[in-house]
């Protein structure tokens, strides 16, 4: 017991901290980057860009990608979040400039950092510079997430596992389609 509550001690006094932090810049890219990954927007026109430019090679980054982002939200958003209920960070914790207006889902997990991790994880998969490229504005959102009250540091970790998985899934899955196509 005395480890669960030294976690959500920590997982507090880590989102108080992030939220309050205010390096220069803040105030113009973390709302661009959160306006960009609302309704996964950001990985869609990422996914347009390297199927249009990256030839074979992006299109295959760009399916893996989009097919483990649906993957990843789809867990987040349409079970686990109905599972866990968790209210999100306290309004105080966060400078009034950026309490924007907060859904009322459950804060656990993190559906945007899950589908950018999923999106980046499978994009890396296949093609490791974009991944690489991918991996900038997944970081952001993970952090935006937090910085702006949105969740605790737990539910981005948790939404970033859950977007690990799917992308392992979606690598996975056409092996084990045809292993069991198979038997």
């Amino acid at each position: 017991m005395r480890v669960w509550a030294d976690l959500r001690d920590g997982d507090r006094r880590l989102t108080r901290r992030v939220a309050s932090w205010r390096p220069p810049g803040t105030r113009q890219v973390l709302p661009a980057v959160e306006e960009a990954a609302q309704h996964t927007r950001l990985w869609w026109g990422a996914a347009f860009v390297m199927a249009t430019a990256g030839g074979s090679r992006g299109r295959r980054a760009a399916a893996a990608g989009v097919v483990s982002m649906a993957v990843a939200e789809a867990v987040a958003n349409g079970v686990v979040k109905h599972l866990w209920e968790r209210r999100r960070p306290p309004r105080e914790w966060i400078s009034q400039e950026e309490v924007r207006d907060r859904p009322d889902s459950s804060s656990f997990p993190s559906g945007h950092t899950a589908a950018a991790v999923g999106f980046t994880a499978a994009v890396a998969g296949v093609w490791p510079p974009a991944g690489a490229l991918c991996a900038v504005p997944a970081l952001i959102v993970a952090g935006e997430r937090v910085h702006t009250g949105a969740h605790y540091p737990s539910d981005v970790a948790a939404g970033a596992l859950i977007g690990l998985s799917a992308a392992a899934l979606t690598r996975r899955a056409p092996r084990l389609a045809a292993r069991g196509a198979l038997t």
